[in-house]
């Protein structure tokens, strides 16, 4: 396949092998298991008329091949614009979210992280807030650190890219500040801003959003002043942020100033929990209080006013921080699009004034919305929330081309793909890494999960140049080349095979079925096109080729093929083995590959609680299944392989709908279509069952690698170590560097 293939021809590739959220279609490379002699499967195609709980059909998705079509040149996206007195080439900005706050001090893993952005094409670069960039209160940088800083600001320039540096403001009490401190605040975030704009800093953000004081400032929700700065009028409510632009153009008048805004906000948290980041207990309507769209334009102008020269936008929920900046977070439940987090649903004909974009599985959300105040203001407006031209490349080039907004304000497309600007000039569109929406990027509430603050798709982010990660990005040319044999055609063998190949060596990748990414099928089946793991299967693939990886399809490796092939190297990656689920009893037990075509009944048991379990468990409620999880892994362990956020959702949603967990327990028996189980407790409880799904955790199998005489191995993915598909790419990469 050529380098230059076309994005219209690319898009056709993905959006042909897709799944609809809406109506589950085949996918072409997954082939459903086969049945036993005698026995009938269900066939795939009539998943599409199988019918489902009422929340399936609250926010009807799109065919992907309704907006993913990729026909139009990216003129638009490719042209010149002004953000104040910035000049940039193109339309895409890096947000400032998910990336230094993860990386400690003044490292050389910060700055070569973002020389990688710029190098990458990103011309507008946010960083977040990083207390030692700011300028302490003296007024004046150690030594130290101007040099670090100077490193930084060059480094990018360099490459052709400027930063930019969002100022925050965390923290609340702004109801029992006195007007004197509520100056000094005012003080300290214009004394952050202008130190940042001396050392080389383009472009200052503040962020007037989500939990920050500026936002609670602006919130009826949240600011119950009576003063000036209280919730009588909209121009109260600005004067803390209007009264710091007015001073910083006093101050700097060249400086380029950009403000954050939740443009919308909505209720989420409908039992007003006062843990959820507010302070305001006594507040017993909260959806009146949230912030319309109206309040948000008439802010606006009031920044613009006072010297703001671009807007970036967000919704805004109230009670759930990652949504407001990752909104397709909604969207991550096959079936209940729409789910809160809070064991509720949004209908968003409805909610968010029936202004947010609802069917494009959270692509582009606020589009409309950006729309409104573009209309309305004199500045540019960007909005952000999987802002990604390459994963649909007419419908954001539309969306610049009817003057909708005039930049994109994004963040995990380019931390997965940090070339992904110069990819996208180039037309190697089917070259990018892509986004698959996980959200293990963000930091982790638990301590398993925090050790998952990285990319599941890009290995190095958050890992390199640290204890136990890559020591470089960059991957270094082998000192001898060699023979390597990877087993094994899923995430982590191919992963391997293309940073082997990377290297110079002489790779071949071998799999007993005739397609690769066989599991990724599978998952896409299950979870719909939300994780977009179809691209991720279709990149993987392209990857090979263009480093030139031999592939063998239909081919089980052996011992003796081993042995006869005689390799410097092997890179074990067949996936790991599920153990058999015996269930005394006369009830089918039903292996969880097959539990899409085979008969279960109406009351399902999921044996096991893993990641996989719980996207069955789903699948099976969505489809009108009673189902029950018994597992005897701990509560601590339940869908451990997902990021907390995608695990928040999960859970609410199905215990929303009549699911129901036991950890630490076990099947004692399955007799007359009741299952006796017993609980951690050490108590029986009783529970119609006419099927188990054995989704037990997987079990390592090295056993291909023992009295081989290749003295090279190495064993990666589940076959090693089962967990996730973000373990196994990170045990790809690094198998890849090693060999």
């Amino acid at each position: 396949m050529a380098n230059n293939i076309s994005r219209r021809d690319f898009l056709k590739g993905i959006t042909a092998g897709a799944v609809s959220v809406g109506a589950m279609s085949v996918i072409p490379g997954f082939t459903a298991p086969a049945a036993a002699e005698g026995e009938a499967l269900t066939p795939a195609e009539t998943l599409k008329t199988l019918d489902k709980i009422p929340q399936a059909y609250l926010n009807p998705q799109l065919d992907e091949a309704e907006f993913r079509t990729a026909d139009m040149e990216l003129k638009t996206l490719f042209s010149p614009f002004k953000i104040g007195n910035v000049s940039l080439n193109h339309r895409m900005v890096k947000s400032a979210a998910g990336s230094a706050a993860y990386l400690a001090g003044k490292t050389d893993e910060l700055l070569q992280y973002y020389f990688n952005l710029a190098k990458g094409g990103v011309e507008l670069i946010f960083v977040e807030t990083i207390d030692f960039l700011e300028i302490p209160e003296s007024g004046e940088y150690d030594a130290e650190t101007l040099e670090y800083l100077d490193k930084l600001v060059k480094g990018c320039a360099e490459y052709g890219a400027v930063l930019g540096y969002q100022v925050s403001g965390f923290g609340m009490g702004e109801n029992e500040m006195t007007v004197e401190e509520i100056h000094a605040r005012q003080a300290r975030m214009i004394q952050v801003a202008e130190g940042l704009y001396g050392v080389g800093f383009k472009v200052i953000e503040f962020n007037c959003a989500g939990f920050n004081m500026p936002a609670h400032f602006l919130s009826r929700f949240h600011n119950t002043r009576e003063d000036e700065y209280g919730g009588k009028s909209i121009e109260n409510r600005a004067r803390f942020v209007t009264e710091i632009l007015t001073q910083l153009k006093a101050d700097c008048p060249d400086m380029t100033v950009q403000c954050l805004i939740d443009c919308i906000e909505e209720n989420d948290n409908i039992a007003n929990n006062p843990t959820i980041m507010t302070l305001d207990t006594d507040v017993t309507t909260p959806h009146t209080k949230a912030f319309m769209i109206e309040e948000g334009i008439a802010a606006a102008k009031l920044f613009e006013k006072a010297g703001c020269d671009s807007m970036h936008l967000r919704i805004g929920p109230l009670g759930h921080h990652v949504a407001q900046f990752a909104a397709d977070l909604y969207f991550i439940l096959n079936g209940v699009e729409g789910a809160t987090g809070f064991g509720t649903q949004y209908d968003f004909s409805r909610n968010f004034q029936g202004a947010a974009i609802g069917n494009t599985s959270g692509c582009g959300i606020a589009l409309d919305i950006a729309a409104r105040y573009k209309k309305e203001l004199g500045i540019p407006v960007g909005a952000v929330t999987y802002m990604d031209p390459a994963h649909a490349p007419d419908f954001f080039e539309k969306a610049l081309e009817d003057g909708k907004l005039d930049f994109f304000l994004m963040n995990r497309p380019l931390t997965v793909d940090m070339e992904y600007v110069n990819k996208l000039r180039e037309g190697r569109i089917d070259e990018i890494a892509p986004c698959t929406r996980c959200l293990h990027c963000h930091s982790g509430s638990n301590e398993m999960n925090a050790m998952f603050c990285y990319c599941r798709v890009n290995a190095l982010t958050q890992r390199v140049m640290r204890e136990g990660g890559p020591a470089t990005y960059e991957i270094p040319e082998a000192e001898t080349k060699k023979k390597v044999m990877v087993i094994g055609g899923g995430p982590a063998g191919m992963e391997a095979a293309r940073v082997a190949a990377l290297r110079g060596h002489d790779v071949t990748l071998y799999e007993k079925r005739g397609t690769l990414g066989f599991m990724l099928d599978f998952a896409a089946m299950v979870k719909g096109p939300h994780e977009n793991l179809q691209d991720l299967k279709k990149y993987l693939i392209r990857q090979l080729e263009v480093t030139g990886v031999t592939v063998k399809t239909g081919t089980e490796v052996t011992k003796e093929l081993i042995e006869e092939e005689a390799p410097d190297a092997v890179i074990l990656a067949t996936g790991g083995l599920r153990d058999t689920l015996e269930v005394d009893g006369d009830v089918p037990v039903i292996d969880i590959e097959r539990f899409m075509f085979d008969e279960t009944g109406d009351n399902v048991i999921v044996y096991g609680s893993n990641a996989q379990a719980f996207d069955t468990a789903l699948w099976l409620t969505v489809h009108k299944k009673h189902v029950t999880m018994i597992t005897p892994n701990t509560a601590d362990e339940l869908d451990i392989q997902q990021s907390q956020h995608a695990k928040r959702m999960m859970t609410t949603a199905l215990y929303a709908l009549g699911f129901n967990a036991y950890p630490e327990s076990s099947i004692k028996s399955v007799k007359d279509g009741i299952a006796t189980v017993v609980l951690e407790t050490g108590l029986e409880t009783q529970i119609p069952c006419d099927a188990v799904v054995n989704a037990a955790d997987m079990l390592p199998d090295t056993s291909l690698l023992d009295g081989i005489s290749v003295e090279e191995t190495y064993a990666i993915g589940d076959c090693a170590a089962p967990f996730n598909i973000a373990l196994a790419i990170r045990g790809g990469n690094d198998a890849g560097r090693a060999v």
